[in-house]
């Protein structure tokens, strides 16, 4: 997220889901309110998800948090967990970012290894999948499948052994410095900070602000 893929904004698509399946009529702030006790359930305990009935149940976790912060409504009872969860997973719509099909591309037709390492659930790659880079890559590793979540160095070197790299070998490309830099370089990565707005100021980083930039630092 925010290296190859990127999220619509869910709090339209959630709003037009809710009043058209369960007829519930809501603000944009009403919605934005409940998306984020979503998204902030989901955050804690993503790293729990590590199999299909982990991702199951985190879903309907997160769809009852949502639940829980809408305002009340007399029909809201007889939505069942299902049906909610059905509605949020229609309300998000991943995308790859257009720099990053051709930097998988570019990488692949050199002989680079590619694996992708995200804090995320273990439907990682199915997301991946469903955005069209998954044949593009060599491997992906999700916090809640290793365990163990950026930055910690530990699931860099599940990343490395997962494609036959040294670290020495190997660069890491990733939009947050705290989680991407700082992680890589304490397992003795290279780092490059992907920051897509253009304004960096931090020092003593590689720092490039899109993925095209890439074929110049390789």
């Amino acid at each position: 997220m925010g290296t190859l893929v990127r999220l619509d904004p869910p709090g339209p698509s959630l709003r037009r889901e809710l009043a058209y399946r369960f007829g519930l009529l809501l603000s944009p702030a009403e919605t934005e309110r409940a998306m984020g006790a979503e998204i902030a359930l989901y955050r804690q305990r993503m790293h729990g998800a590590s199999d299909p009935a982990g991702v199951q149940a985190l879903r309907a976790a997160a769809a009852e948090a949502l639940r829980a912060a809408l305002p009340p409504d007399r029909r809201l009872p007889d939505v069942s967990t299902p049906e909610l969860v059905e509605a949020l997973l229609a309300s998000l719509h991943f995308t790859a970012y257009p720099d990053a099909l051709p930097a998988l591309r570019w990488a692949r037709q050199r002989g680079m290894r590619i694996v992708v390492v995200s804090n995320w659930d273990s439907a990682l790659g199915e997301m991946l999948g469903r955005v069209g880079l998954a044949p593009w890559l060599d491997g992906v590793v999700s916090s809640a499948v290793a365990g163990v979540a950026k930055p910690d160095p530990a699931i860099f070197a599940i990343a490395l052994a997962e494609v036959g790299v040294d670290a020495a070998e190997a660069l890491h490309v990733g939009d947050s410095l705290a989680e991407d830099v700082a992680g890589a370089r304490a397992a003795g990565v290279r780092a490059v900070w992907l920051d897509r707005s253009g304004s960096s100021t931090a020092q003593d980083v590689s720092a490039i602000s899109s993925l095209a930039e890439l074929t110049d630092r390789l």
